[in-house]
């Protein structure tokens, strides 16, 4: 795969995921929620910025994740260009572009969205307000697609959570979000083929 369509396939997700994100933040308050079918629904929630909901404490922890981030994006980026220069696997490039790409897409939301939204709660918000909700480098993240394909209570006779209520799956993401584990999924499926011997020479990129 050339380098080109290796762009253009992060362009392409990178725009869906912000469009996306921004129509949600702007026609959506926190937890509302529309019901697609029973078991997929657009529910929307921020996050401090880590993959499928999760949340780090402390307000420090929220600025060190965002830098993490921008540093790791800049060795993933390093990464795929040298995978397209040394003709590596098309599986191996493809899975990289995109990590690299959900990476990315939430890095915006977390250096962004903090100084170009109010916040969400009770109201939905409005781009470019003249009263933003957070600062540079410490906006969250906008979930909204929401799976709980299962849902009641377990058996009693179960050790732990047995009687409890439970529902599978429960993690609420975005694009960005699935872009990662796709690629990552990529990597463990077929890791053979992504890792497969690279040829000897090393060619010139393609435009």
């Amino acid at each position: 795969m050339s380098l080109k369509k290796a762009y253009l396939l992060i362009i392409s997700i990178l725009l869906i995921d912000q469009i996306s994100k921004i129509y949600i933040k702007t026609h959506f308050f926190i937890n509302e929620e529309v019901k697609v079918f029973d078991w997929f629904r657009i529910h929307f929630i921020e996050n401090e910025g880590m993959a499928w909901g999760a949340e780090i404490p402390g307000t420090y922890g929220k600025l060190i994740l965002t830098l993490f981030r921008i540093i790791a994006v800049g060795g993933i980026a390093w990464w795929l260009w040298d995978s397209v220069r040394k003709q590596a696997s098309n599986f191996l490039i493809v899975a990289i572009a995109l990590i690299f790409t959900g990476a990315l897409g939430n890095i915006i939301d977390s250096v962004f969205y903090g100084v170009i939204f109010n916040d969400s709660y009770h109201q939905v918000a409005t781009a470019f307000a003249d009263k933003p909700y957070g600062n540079w480098f410490h906006g969250e993240v906008v979930d909204m697609f929401y799976f709980p394909i299962w849902e009641g209570n377990l058996p009693s006779w179960l050790p732990i959570w047995g009687g409890k209520h439970f529902t599978f799956f429960n993690a609420i993401f975005n694009v960005a979000d699935f872009a990662i584990s796709t690629g990552v999924g990529i990597l463990i499926v077929f890791n053979k083929r992504a890792f497969a011997s690279k040829k000897e020479e090393v060619l010139p990129l393609e435009d």
